[in-house]
């Protein structure tokens, strides 16, 4: 995808952080803009800041665990706007625990927001991006998509898998001749609210301001960097200097990563 206006961009988790910048560059850029959240109030904030950049931008409230509201979500964008040339996989969650002392209720909570809400919005988009005949479709992993770090299984699952699906995707979209791009997006630290709204995370730390200090990269560099690489039809998007560093670790060290980032874990706790 070369150039976005007058292109139709669906953004989910676009209330804050990584999906509210995105949504402000692509207004800024021209693109019309269908954005949703779990939490209304945001969606339409952020709605009306791209209408005021002079952007044409729809919120919508949607829970991306929800299989029947996200097929529905897709043929009311569709409706909407009478396209869909983007989409951006965003929404996730956090979740700080050990796997043995996890719950179920936070093991079914995060993959359903994490991997099934990708799964969902990619498989509902799908045949709008395909039609559209200049289609990209963007979901959102981690650099704990690239290594696995304790007191994060949970979340590793989901990012690996989020990697893995992605990436597959992106081989039959070529293999069938389709025209859409596929990007997985792998971030670094991020200056969002992810780490504050984590559950898990000890209340001493719930401010965030321990994750403010080792977050280097801002939520508006993310979005530039991430549109760049749809522009550039990449199939791995690293989103900071520390995304490099760990991208890097395993393929230097193999196996033996883990003895590093334990080591740099325990030194933390």
């Amino acid at each position: 995808m070369r150039q976005f206006a007058g292109k139709v961009a669906v953004i989910t988790g676009a209330g804050s952080g990584i999906g509210r910048a995105l949504a402000l560059n692509l207004a800024a850029r021209g693109a019309r803009l269908a954005v949703s959240d779990v939490d209304v109030a945001r969606a339409a904030e952020t709605a009306a800041h791209c209408e005021k950049a002079g952007a044409e931008a729809r919120s919508y409230v949607l829970d991306v665990a929800d299989r029947a509201a996200v097929l529905a979500h897709a043929d009311a964008v569709r409706a909407d706007f009478g396209q869909v040339n983007l989409v951006v996989n965003n929404a996730g969650v956090a979740l700080m625990s050990d796997f043995a002392s996890m719950s179920w209720d936070d093991l079914d909570w995060i993959v359903g927001v994490n991997f099934w809400g990708v799964v969902h919005g990619s498989k509902a988009f799908l045949p709008h991006l395909i039609d559209s005949g200049d289609g990209h479709l963007v979901n959102i992993s981690s650099v704990f998509g690239l290594i696995a770090v304790p007191t994060q299984s949970a979340y590793n699952a989901t990012k690996f898998a989020v990697r893995g699906v992605t990436e597959a995707l992106r081989q039959e979209m070529r293999l069938a001749g389709h025209p859409v791009g596929v990007s997985c997006v792998h971030p670094g630290g991020i200056k969002t609210n992810i780490a504050r709204d984590a559950r898990g995370i000890p209340e001493a730390e719930r401010g965030g301001k321990r994750f403010d200090e080792i977050a280097l990269t801002t939520p508006e560099k993310a979005a530039r960097t991430i549109l760049r690489g749809v522009e550039r039809e990449q199939a791995k998007i690293l989103v900071g200097p520390d995304a490099y560093l760990l991208d890097a670790l395993p393929r230097v060290l193999g196996s033996a990563y883990q003895r590093v980032v334990s080591a740099v874990v325990k030194r933390a706790l």
